[in-house]
């Protein structure tokens, strides 16, 4: 199975508690797992959101990283998994110099 980084923000509102983590897919690619969540697409029917927990139903927004960092929509803490964090750093956001950082600070698209 193909593995992924990706950026993945569970939706509480506007803006909640966001990861840069390695996502498997699905076979038909409609629905991906991360860690414990199996998380189904929502076809364009979620408000900011493109993912639902099958369990809870709770809302995520699953993107591929920006190579600027700003994936989220309004300002917050970006964490990064361990297994991700080296790749991420280097191949993605070419700076090999932060590989140790475990967070970053994303100021958001919609900056005031």
């Amino acid at each position: 199975m193909r593995a992924d980084i990706m950026y993945i923000e569970r939706k509480l509102g506007l803006n909640g508690p966001a990861r840069i983590g390695r996502v498997t897919w699905t076979k038909s690619r409609r629905g991906l797992r991360y860690g414990e969540l199996l998380l189904q697409s929502s076809r364009g029917h979620g408000f900011k959101s493109n993912y639902f927990d099958t369990e809870t139903g709770d809302e995520y927004w699953v993107s591929r990283p920006r190579r600027d960092g700003q994936d989220r929509l309004y300002p917050g803490t970006v964490e990064i998994d361990e297994d991700a964090r080296e790749e991420y750093w280097t191949r993605l956001r070419r700076r090999p110099d932060l590989v140790n950082q475990m967070r970053y600070r994303s100021e958001g698209k919609h900056r005031r």
